[in-house]
């Protein structure tokens, strides 16, 4: 998709865009001057749980992580949205309370938008932030030797489809809506303050989609260890019972050919890990010397995250069974996949 755009513009005539035209990354950043830049996003997708509410709270944290993933700080946002004219307004407006109580939450302000009749729901956000120019994040900041830090568990993508078929259960979704309707300012935080160049969030192109993205970008290897990875409790019986969104076959068949995996490792536990996510966690490529740092702050201020791999010298991804000697994180109400 960046080809013809590269065509029309070219990269060189703009030299304050650091970020757009180049790699694919989680949102625009353009240098206003050598202290400050702006990132700039826009995200939004169809219902994943069926309270509006939830629905807002949750595409609007899934456009700020966008920014999160960058480093910035959000500032303001506009609306996105598009609903049936059959749909009751105080639905429209349940959807845009979330979503402005989100952005409030993350200390933005909600500057206006666009909305549209459709004949399915769409909501999101335009997000705009603002990043210490010195101080991006990107997927091409990766090294070899960085620890893989995971801030969310895994499995929203077969949990919001067991719904939509009526088959997931009550307290299974409200784990997941309770995870994704986080922010990521916390982990974003701790991933400025000890020194994280390289970053991205999780969401529609998976784990192992994204991983694939920043391994390219930075021109390295990631290697996960499979039994570090947090997935939701329920995330294993809802691909047991095929669960998946269409999704996480795409990102299969697009991404599977760059990763490679241990023997013994199976179809369901796989595909978990291209499953597509909704407001996921950050994955953050963090120095080795800031690794014990980052566990101990993360502690004090409440934020769960797991380290699940590290960077190495090559290319690709590569999912090993091996354990991994770093601190786990947290394993509470999480399930983890054998060794």
């Amino acid at each position: 998709m960046l080809r013809p755009l590269q065509e029309i513009f070219d990269p060189e005539s703009y030299p304050d865009l650091l970020v757009g035209l180049g790699q694919p990354d989680d949102a625009a950043v353009w240098r206003l001057d050598d202290a400050r830049s702006l990132a700039v996003t826009i995200d939004f997708f169809t219902p994943v749980v069926d309270d509006p509410f939830d629905y807002g709270r949750i595409a609007a944290a899934n456009a700020l992580s966008d920014l999160y993933a960058m480093g910035a700080r959000p500032l303001l946002a506009l609306n996105v949205l598009a609903i049936p004219p059959a749909l009751p307004a105080s639905v429209a407006m349940e959807i845009m309370r979330g979503g402005a109580l989100k952005v409030r939450e993350a200390g933005a302000v909600l500057a206006g938008g666009h909305s549209i009749h459709d004949e399915e729901p769409k909501y999101g956000l335009v997000a705009v932030g603002m990043v210490p120019t010195e101080r991006i994040m990107t997927k091409a900041g990766a090294r070899p030797g960085d620890v893989l830090v995971l801030t969310k568990p895994l499995g929203t993508g077969v949990i919001a489809t067991a719904l939509k078929r009526q088959a997931a259960r009550d307290e299974d979704v409200a784990q997941a809506v309770d995870w994704m309707a986080r922010l990521n300012a916390a982990a974003a935080a701790l991933a400025l303050s000890h020194k994280v160049r390289g970053a991205t969030d999780v969401t529609g192109f998976s784990l192992l989609g994204h991983a694939s993205e920043m391994a390219a970008a930075s021109g390295v290897r990631i290697r996960f260890h499979l039994p570090a990875i947090p997935f939701f409790q329920s995330a294993r019986r809802y691909a047991e019972g095929a669960h998946f969104p269409g999704g996480s076959a795409d990102n299969r068949l697009y991404f599977g050919p760059k990763v490679h995996f241990d023997d013994g490792i199976d179809e369901y536990n796989q595909m978990l890990l291209f499953d597509a996510q909704t407001s996921g966690g950050l994955l953050l490529a963090v120095p080795p010397s800031q690794v014990e740092s980052m566990f101990a702050d993360a502690a004090k201020v409440d934020q769960p995250i797991w380290a699940v791999g590290a960077v190495e010298e090559g290319e690709g991804v590569h999912v090993s069974r091996d354990p991994l000697a770093a601190p786990p994180g947290p394993r509470e109400a999480l399930w983890f996949a054998d060794a």
